[in-house]
């Protein structure tokens, strides 16, 4: 199945590493123009100088910290005041890892600002664009622990599940506008950010890093984690015409951790 985005415009966030970076990478391969958004900016030039130009393809990147919503508001704004996009790629870095008991009030407001506000905030710029054009894709990298929650990510199960359920209201409302809206379920990859959480575990467990890679191996029934560009492969044909019939859902892509339907 060839899955062709060319002549479309996206836009995609935390995309300076990790599933982020995958993501942008193979939207580009499939023909997309791609605008990166991070906080980094060196290695945003440096992505968006080495993403494939062979369709006719312009990119580019907005340099912006989720964590800072105003600041962020303000160069988002910006950015669809002279923009338009057809593929919304909502991503952010996640939360600090802890218990609910570990976490505070504000930490709550904090990850609901980062997770949620910037999320939404975003998504009601880029729609306008897409309802004029009857045409739109949205997909929000969430996580698995939206339906089984982990107990050191007290702040990201609790705002990635609102994200989810907002996101399958979204698209009961959009449809009819030919927008689609999905959520990714992110299972276990190998990105920095497992590299940091499965440190700070190892540190309360009193083991090693690699053990506690190996126990979430073990784990997964396809027994290892994921890569980050088998993430980017599910996004593409989520932003594509091939999925045009696929919205509201919340698929897992984490080889088969999730035990719940």
């Amino acid at each position: 199945m060839n899955i062709s985005l060319k002549g479309k415009r996206a836009l995609v966030g935390g995309s300076s590493g990790g599933i982020g970076k995958a993501i942008a990478i193979e939207l580009a391969h499939c023909g997309a123009s791609v605008t990166l958004m991070s906080r980094t900016e060196e290695k945003l030039k440096n992505i968006t100088a080495n993403l494939p130009t062979d369709q006719g393809q312009e990119h580019g990147y907005l340099a912006v910290d989720f964590s800072d919503f105003r600041g962020f508001q303000e160069k988002i704004t910006s950015f669809f005041e002279n923009n338009t996009i057809d593929i919304l790629v909502n991503n952010t870095q996640g939360p600090s890892a802890g218990s609910a008991l570990e976490k505070n009030i504000t930490d709550y407001q904090e990850a609901f600002n980062l997770l949620f506000k910037t999320v939404v905030y975003t998504t009601e710029l880029a729609l306008k664009h897409m309802i004029a054009n009857k045409w739109g894709r949205i997909i929000n990298v969430a996580s698995v622990s939206v339906k089984e929650p982990l107990s050191y990510l007290a702040l990201s199960n609790s705002i990635r599940a609102a994200v989810t359920t907002w996101a399958k209201t979204l698209a009961t409302d959009v449809g009819q506008h030919g927008i689609t809206v999905n959520s990714a379920l992110t299972g276990y990859f190998d990105t920095d950010r497992i590299t940091q959480l499965n440190a700070k575990k190892a540190e309360q467990l009193g083991i090693k890093p690699s053990e506690v890679l190996a126990d979430m191996e073990a784990r997964v029934p396809l027994k290892r984690i994921g890569k980050p560009e088998e993430y980017g492969y599910l996004v593409a044909f989520l932003a594509s015409d091939k999925a045009a019939f696929i919205t509201g859902t919340q698929i897992p892509i984490d080889g088969g951790l999730l035990k719940s339907l």
